[in-house]
């Protein structure tokens, strides 16, 4: 299993001291607490009590057109207009469109609503679909979660006889569509402390305001467990009114008199549990996006709205079908990509991976998408091959604007939209092999390293400092989430004493000993004959903690997220990897670089005779810190090309599973002797440092 790049975050012991200090008194919150505020950037006190949700709630009326929506919106409700809520089809859609369907048919409205097919219609508004609803007597369109770049369906509303209220959490452009009112967090005109919404923090806003509850209350009380659903599932950060929605709705949830709720729960096996944000981002959103991706989205809103104990049962269970449909096809994907990677093993070293495959569905691919990000620290695009026409997913990582580079190449695509980190786009199937080469070029220009997916670290500790009463009062910071993720802990020069299977070498239990203090820590997916560590090395760990209570008994439960050899000079292994995938993709490198990929005669020798001491089965960047202890000169690139050419002249096998991991590197028995300098890999190399060179000379005798 690959090691992640950790990022410890930057903490000054001395200079916070005061300000920790300030923390624990004002906020009550422990000394660790305090200190893992400071190290993610909180530096006032204002700022922690935005960040921990302390603040009371803002009048709703302080958004942008909100008095204007309400105006309207009464207006509807006096005259008895028939209102229209068009919504979005993820879960932060579906939750917008229950929340206020659910408010305005109590306040007595005659209301509908409209949720677009995902596959058919697309995000948003669509001129089909308003000439839909104008045909059934509709006046007034009130948007959730979407609207605000819908000039000419907001127009054509309008032609029709119709007036619409837009409320969204999207960037806005330049222009604001011609409606009603628009309520977005995100105008240049709104004040601070409304960005962070979601969709359904937006709606729930606007039921504030139109009931005139201006702490939210009252609201959140009714429509909490709903919020808190559409807030978690739409990955908004869990700072300011987000954790106070999230918090105060994970208790509404426990005990939730919705029906639909309450089955959703039973069906996840979540019904009679203490509930995390964890629990509703994996346990219940999933299955409700699943739906969009995969049938109809209003069946999840009629599943929200079900009033009915036994409906709900019988469409919950349906909509946990289609999650599990939906994992499968999930898997599909996956397996295929992987064979691709079998076929060509180079897919995995360019810069941004590009797959593609025939008649993969367009709903998972996102998902996929996301997964192959984690496990290769890299921008991922998945496209899913279609007759007439392709469909694209893309994920990335911070300091690689996705949405940017996909704007770059623009013209090869029918269209696009996104973010920074996620985005979504069309193009002609004949396109996308140019597509995946100009943003790879892309990458090369904009960036001489590319940025990867970093394990962010809160803070260095010691076994001492994990002690049962600061774990569980880090629940202080809860709940967690993006943008208020679970405390992350390292520990260094730790000595592995004890490797224990569990759950039939699914798992592996460890003991590690720090100092005199010796304590257990389970690694979980990590296969028992997997594990490459020895009994006694010196290892570093990035772990997070939690309370556990077994039999009556409290203590800590430490749970690694990952490990490497103390020694391991991390920042050089990676730029020395990402060289060595510059290489196998072709990028010319310059005499310097090439040099750097080039072992000696000796270091390629010291590899092949390890290698017969030591058969690996392990992968590479493993591989690499145990050739650095020995001679700290062989880089992870230089053991890479000795590990190739080696290969190339018939003395070793490299043996992979389908994700390019390196299962097993051996000398080949019987193998005839070879000459090094007949690898075709280090002659490449050593022709490219050897011109370099000779153009330098050049350059120096005619004074260059």
């Amino acid at each position: 299993m690959p090691i992640k790049k950790w990022k410890l975050l930057p903490y000054d012991s001395k200079a916070s001291a005061g300000l920790a200090a300030q923390f624990c008194e004002e906020l009550g919150i422990s000394p660790l607490c305090a200190q893992i505020l400071i190290a993610r950037g909180v530096r006032t006190l204002q700022q922690a009590q935005d960040r921990l949700g302390l603040a009371p709630f803002k009048d709703p009326l302080l958004l942008p057109d909100m008095a204007r929506a309400v105006q309207r919106i009464q207006s509807a409700l006096d005259n008895g207009e028939r209102i229209c809520i068009y919504g979005d089809y993820d879960c932060d859609g579906i939750t917008s469109t229950t929340v206020l369907y659910n408010y305005l048919e109590t306040v007595g409205a005659d209301v509908m609503f409209y949720i677009p097919d995902r596959h058919q219609e697309g995000y948003g508004m669509n001129r089909a679909a308003v000439r839909a609803i104008a045909k059934q007597g509709v006046q007034l369109i009130i948007t959730v979660d979407n609207g605000i770049s819908a000039f000419e369906e907001v127009a054509y509303a309008g032609e029709l006889g119709m007036d619409v209220v837009v409320t969204d959490h999207h960037e806005p452009p330049e222009q604001l569509p011609d409606a009603a009112a628009v309520v977005d967090p995100h105008r240049k005109d709104c004040p601070a402390g409304f960005e962070m919404l979601a969709g359904v923090g937006v709606a729930f806003k606007l039921i504030c305001a139109l009931e005139g509850d201006e702490t939210g209350e009252s609201m959140l009380e009714q429509y909490g467990d709903l919020v808190c659903l559409g807030t978690v599932a739409d990955v908004v950060p869990l700072v300011g009114e987000n954790r106070a929605i999230v918090s105060y709705g994970l208790r509404i949830l426990e005990n939730t008199d919705n029906p639909g709720l309450r089955a959703l729960l039973e069906v996840s096996g979540l019904a009679d549990k203490v509930l995390s944000a964890h629990h509703v981002a994996f346990g219940l959103a999933p299955r409700i996006n699943a739906v969009s991706r995969l049938a109809d989205a209003k069946d999840a809103v009629r599943l929200l709205l079900c009033e009915d104990e036994e409906e709900a049962l019988e469409l919950a269970g349906e909509i946990s079908r289609t999650n599990t449909h939906r994992k499968e096809l999930e898997q599909q994907v996956l397996e295929e990509i992987q064979e691709q990677i079998q076929k060509n093993p180079q897919a995995v070293n360019q810069r941004v991976l590009v797959f593609w495959g025939e008649n993969w569905h367009p709903g998972v691919i996102g998902i996929v998408c996301a997964k192959l990000v984690e496990r290769y620290l890299k921008p991922c695009i998945l496209i899913s091959v279609q007759e007439k026409e392709a469909r694209g997913s893309a994920r990335s990582v911070e300091g690689f604007s996705i949405i940017e580079a996909i704007r770059q190449v623009g013209d090869c695509l029918t269209k696009f939209g996104g973010h920074n980190q996620a985005a979504g786009f069309s193009l002609a199937p004949e396109h996308i092999g140019e597509f995946a080469v100009r943003m790879n070029n892309y990458a090369r220009r904009k960036f001489g390293v590319m940025p990867l997916l970093e394990l962010k670290i809160d803070r260095l500790v010691t076994p001492s400092q994990l002690t049962l009463e600061e774990i569980s009062r880090l629940s202080e910071l809860g709940p967690f989430g993006c943008g208020n993720e679970e405390p992350v802990f390292a520990l260094r020069h730790t000595v592995l004493e004890q490797v224990q299977p569990l759950s039939e070498g699914k798992h592996v239990k460890l003991r590690l000993r720090k100092n005199k203090e010796s304590f257990p820590a389970l690694y979980f997916g990590m296969p028992a004959a997997k594990f490459p560590y020895q009994i006694g090395e010196e290892l570093d760990c990035v772990v997070q903690c939690e309370e556990n209570e077994y039999m009556g008994v409290r203590r800590v439960s430490i749970r690694i997220l990952d490990l490497h050899c103390s020694k391991c000079r991390q920042n050089e292994l990676f730029e020395s990897k990402q060289l060595y995938e510059r290489l196998k993709t072709g990028e010319e490198l310059s005499a310097d670089e090439a040099a750097q990929c080039l072992p000696s005669r000796q270091e390629t020798a010291m590899v092949f005779r390890y290698l017969r001491k030591n058969p690996v089965q392990y992968d590479y960047e493993l591989l690499a810190q145990r050739m650095q202890l020995e001679e700290p000169s062989v880089s992870y690139a230089k053991t890479r090309v000795s590990l190739d050419a080696l290969e190339e002249l018939g003395l070793i096998t490299q043996k992979r599973n389908s994700a390019d991991e390196l299962l097993m590197a051996a000398p080949v028995a019987g193998a005839p002797k070879a000459d090094l300098a007949c690898a075709p890999l280090l002659r490449q190399l050593e022709r490219t440092v050897k011109h370099e060179g000779n153009l330098r000379q050049e350059q120096e005798l005619v004074g260059v």
